[in-house]
């Protein structure tokens, strides 16, 4: 903005600097929708003398009704649904934002349009907040819904075997009881950013249909600005690397590092349990032993997803290599008419095997095929940063980001595998580098806000957001009622941040600490075990307000811990296993059950 063109004062220039500064995105883009309307009112309607009144395009014709349904685990599609209710809010529509936990799946046959936006969790499965009202309406008690208008965004993750299960489940259900398409389903990768907005600007042109004499606002003018305004995944923040340590010992099998970043001059605000996403590296070795398997050259200008780049280039910064989707092998077997890749294909247990551990670059050893630079490319998805559970609060640290990072690296058939991302932070970054870095925030892994009781599970680098809430809770001076759970594999090598807890424990900030570390005795102990044998004391907490967390591994971890807990609610409470689950579920909805697996 320039100020000598502005039309506006010094006093209103600083007005509004203070104002868009450190703005959210669906801050910004409620501002543009608002700015929009008053310039549309300015042009309609005589605002010079006071007490004459506005008109309000939105008040010259009914407002049309729509309700917009989301359910999330990250929080990603609350965002997509307030800002697709910002700018429906310019169009005359009269919408109605509800989270699927906070909706009675009753009312479905009394709407008359709904857009519903949801993610698809772990191999699936519905977000919690979702799973209501995802049984309601793929149940037998859903309704008929002739006189439905709907639409279905979903959110998912192509490496995952039920690419946006939830979200295709909800579709035919609404299908199936007879509501009425506006758009048909779009299904998002995990970079879901175009495909979403795409997906809200037609569905508002399909809605403005609905009312062809109301004025029309573009989507894409309202969100004119979004990243240029706000740090975010498409407009990342360059962070200086302030310090790099490993924090495992010599002989452990892992190496975990831990990272601090500085945020000086961003104006980027974090809250406990949010993650940061880092704009990840290939390994540059693999995308030389790709380009040798192809037998192109390795500048070889191409063109890719963002414009013309050089072949090497391309495949160390903007697509995935590291890993096998389901989608990236159908492509191969598609492109290339190899019978035995489609074979694969078509055997579920043979697809499952082929797609753990390895990655393209086997794909073209083991079925090799004539293919350009251009055409490996088109098989590729865009590679998509990376999230690190933040392990420091920003009240205590300030400019600055911590986070906790596992090196992966393991070798298949003869050849060292590495991590895309974690490599690149671990072997690459040094002190005083630059990395490419936003916040992706995680509203549903909160600290309570009253300062009530927090039992905190986790494994490994799981230990990460529990850093952040104890430094959080020092900050406030929230002494006591907090109890860690933490497991690895040895004490002597493995016990990450152990300075820190024993400090907090000292301090009275930490309470409570249950260990587990597997491989220090004969038969394995983890942490699931540490709360069968305090499920007495911990049934109590929970029986006192306690919020329990949750984080780490989603496949093995999340599931025998919460099968135990489970446990713990029917032994402890005297309960059915009806009832056990119906205290359960209330604690998700309450937010006192909350979870962060990966």
């Amino acid at each position: 903005m320039s100020i000598q063109l502005s039309p506006l004062n010094e006093f209103q220039l600083k007005a509004l600097e203070q104002l868009t500064q450190g703005a959210k995105p669906e801050q910004v883009i409620w501002l543009s929708g608002y700015f929009q309307g008053l310039a549309g009112s300015a042009t309609l309607g005589s605002v010079a003398a006071a007490g004459t009144g506005q008109f309000d395009s939105a008040t010259s014709a009914e407002k049309l009704p729509l309700t917009i349904l989301y359910g999330t685990h990250t929080g990603r599609s609350e965002a997509l649904a307030k800002a697709l209710c910002e700018q429906g809010s310019t169009q005359n529509i009269a919408c109605q934002l509800k989270p699927m936990d906070d909706y009675n799946p009753k009312q479905l046959k009394d709407e008359k349009n709904l857009l519903v936006i949801v993610s698809t969790h772990g191999e699936g499965e519905p977000p919690e907040m979702a799973e209501d009202f995802y049984e309601f309406i793929t149940g037998k008690r859903a309704p008929k819904l002739e006189g439905l208008n709907y639409s279905v965004l979903a959110l998912g993750d192509k490496s995952y075997k039920l690419f946006c299960q939830t979200g295709i489940d909800i579709d035919q259900a609404m299908k199936k009881a007879g509501a009425n398409e506006l758009l048909p389903i779009v299904m998002c990768d995990v970079d879901y950013e175009e495909d979403a907005a795409k997906w809200t600007t037609d569905v508002l042109a399909e809605l403005a249909k609905l009312q062809p004499e109301t004025p029309q606002h573009s989507a894409s003018q309202l969100a004119t600005g979004y990243d240029a305004n706000v740090f975010s995944r498409k407009n990342p923040f360059k962070a200086k690397v302030l310090d790099k340590v490993r924090i495992t010992g010599r002989e452990s099998d892992k190496e975990v590092y831990h990272l601090e970043l500085s945020l000086e001059g961003s104006s980027i605000h974090y809250e406990p349990g949010d993650a940061l996403g880092v704009i990840a590296q290939n390994p540059p070795k693999l995308v030389k032993e790709i380009i040798a398997a192809l037998g192109v050259i390795d500048n070889e200008v191409v063109e890719t997803r963002i414009g013309k780049l050089p072949f090497n280039e391309a495949l160390e910064h903007h697509y995935e290599i590291t890993l096998l989707t389901r989608d990236v092998i159908q492509k191969y077997a598609e492109k290339t008419g190899s019978e035995e890749v489609q074979a694969i294909v078509d055997d579920e247990e043979k697809l499952d095997h082929y797609l753990f551990g390895h990655d393209v670059l086997d794909l073209l050893h083991e079925f090799p095929s004539k293919l350009t630079a251009t055409e490996f490319l088109d098989l590729l998805r865009p590679l998509p940063p990376r999230l690190y559970s933040i392990s420091s609060s920003q009240k205590a640290v300030e400019d600055e980001v911590h986070i906790t990072v596992s090196r992966v690296r393991y070798e298949n058939k003869g050849r060292q595998r590495y991590g895309a991302c974690s490599t690149f932070l671990a072997d690459r970054l040094e002190v005083d580098d630059d990395v490419l870095i936003y916040i992706d925030k995680n509203p549903n892994f909160r600290l309570p806000a009253n300062g009530s009781p927090i039992i905190m599970v986790g494994a490994g680098t799981g230990i990460a957001p529990y850093r952040a809430f104890l430094q959080q809770r020092e900050t406030a001076n929230q002494k006591g009622k907090s109890w860690l759970f933490f497991g690895e594999r040895h004490f002597s090598s493995d016990f990450l941040y152990q300075l820190e807890w024993q400090k907090y424990l000292k301090k009275g900030y930490l309470e409570k600490i249950d260990l587990a570390f597997s491989r220090d005795q004969e038969e394995k102990v983890y942490v699931q075990h540490k709360l069968k044998e305090q499920q007495e004391e911990l049934f109590r907490w929970l029986e006192n307000g306690a919020s329990f967390y949750l984080c780490g591994d989603m496949k093995y971890m999340a599931k025998d811990v919460q099968i135990t807990l489970l446990d713990i609610i029917k032994t402890q409470g005297g309960m059915t296993d009806k009832k056990a689950r119906s205290y359960f579920k209330k604690l998700k909805k309450e937010k006192r059950f909350m979870a962060d697996v990966y």
